[in-house]
């Protein structure tokens, strides 16, 4: 979710609250207004009705009138010693309409002339206070949504416009790519607070640039400068191996060098690489048939570890061509299927699966390994091989990180691991 929908989000949840609990309150205060008014009024009837029964006695034996509804009903003095008067919503049936009809009652006692007491039991219609209820009520919801709307809507819009110069910002940012120069930066705003962050991004974006082009020359030139001693190293034990009078015990220590010597130069290699994926310097893609790179490289490893006798199998379930670069796409394929042969003990197997959404490597191996450590740069068991640089998986890791590729280990009686690879753009094979 973007910066502008969660803050109208929030925004909106806040206003929601409060409109609800502001129309809440405001109701309930109209409705105990309108009642109190129609107690105040059923009130006012009591004080006339009263005073004229206490000027005409006769009225006591009449009940009903057009607007209220009354009666009198004599009690005892014992009774109307702890009478309390009363209001309550009830309602009366009304014969002509055949139905019932809400009313506000009020009971009340008084003492006529002649000491006698009496009740008075008034009641009012509420049909025009419901009505007014009513009316309010629904002008409140309306009120209520159209101006929760209006909010909102205008909330949005001038959040859209303040959060504008964030936006070019992100885009300008997501522009950024290693290797390429800093695109220029046009986002004038008068909130100085994002004219310090335009500020600040493009200083870290240029030092980024230096820093990233530092880097590469530095990889490069030690590459380069490390290239030419090896290489001279490599041509001295050459010769000092063809040597007429080199001693047995000699060409043995010279075959020890020879084997460091490649080893580092495999190390160089490999640093070389996993500093160039790191810089995102493997950029440009082609389509890649997975499948056949695969059985090339397989093709290779069973004729170089001929000796260990290791059985492979190889199945490919309809995985078709990705995009993803060549180079990286080989290096990666070649790292995995190098380890399992390495670590496949003499007779062992390699089994190798290619569907449309994974790349599953097992080979035979006694103890688990562990997931922790087995991506990590230079872990390597080194009782078992001293052919590993401790680079290999590790290249795997970063190849798979940098196309952002799942990539996991388990042990299910053989090594297994297996490479997501459903991320990779598809595309078609005859394309």
């Amino acid at each position: 979710m973007n910066l502008l929908r969660y803050t109208n989000r929030v925004i909106f949840l806040i206003i929601l609250f409060f409109l609800a609990l502001w129309g809440t309150v405001f109701y309930f205060l109209v409705l105990h207004e309108v009642m109190d008014e129609t107690d105040d009024a059923l009130n006012n009837t009591r004080e006339i009705l009263i005073g004229k029964v206490l000027h005409n006695p006769e009225l006591l034996h009449t009940n009903d009138s057009i607007m209220q509804r009354y009666r009198f009903r004599p009690i005892t003095a014992e009774e109307a010693e702890n009478y309390r008067e009363t209001y309550f919503d009830s309602s009366v049936y009304i014969q002509t309409e055949n139905e019932f009809e809400p009313v506000r009652v009020m009971k009340s006692c008084f003492r006529t002339a002649d000491g006698a007491y009496y009740e008075l039991t008034l009641m009012s219609s509420t049909l025009e206070r419901d009505d007014l209820i009513r009316a309010i009520w629904w002008a409140l919801v309306v009120l209520y949504v159209v101006l929760l709307l209006c909010t909102t809507l205008g909330v949005y819009a001038s959040l859209k416009r303040v959060f504008r110069p964030l936006h070019r910002l992100v885009l300008w940012l997501q522009q950024m790519t290693p290797g390429k120069p800093v695109p220029d930066l046009e986002n004038d705003t008068p909130i100085r607070e994002f004219r310090i962050l335009n500020d600040a991004a493009l200083d870290m974006a240029r030092r980024a640039e230096s820093v990233y082009k530092e880097q590469k020359q530095f990889t490069e030139n030690a590459s380069h400068e490390l290239q030419t001693p090896l290489a001279i190293i490599r041509g001295k034990l050459e010769l000092l191996s063809e040597s007429e009078d080199i001693t047995e015990k000699q060409l043995e220590y010279v075959g020890d060098m020879f084997a460091a010597l490649n080893r580092v130069v495999q190390l160089n290699k490999s640093l070389l690489l996993l500093s160039r994926i790191n810089n995102g310097q493997f950029i440009d893609a082609s389509p890649v048939n997975l499948s056949q790179m695969i059985s090339d490289i397989l093709e290779i490893m069973d004729e170089i570890y001929e000796a260990k006798n290791i059985k492979t199998h190889f199945e490919s379930t309809g995985a078709g061509v990705v995009l993803i670069n060549e180079s990286l796409a080989h290096v990666l394929i070649n790292n995995l299927l190098k380890n399992a042969m390495v670590h496949t003990p003499a007779g062992g197997r390699v089994e190798v699966e290619l569907t449309r959404e994974w790349l599953m490597v097992k080979n035979s191996g006694e103890t688990p390994l562990d997931p922790e450590l087995i991506f990590r740069r230079f872990y390597h068991d080194r009782s078992k091989t001293t052919e590993s640089t401790g680079l290999g998986l590790a290249l795997v890791k970063s190849i798979a990180d940098f196309y952002h590729l799942p990539l996991s280990y388990k042990y299910e009686g053989m090594h297994v691991f297996m490479l997501k690879i459903v991320n990779l753009e598809k595309c078609d094979v005859n394309s």
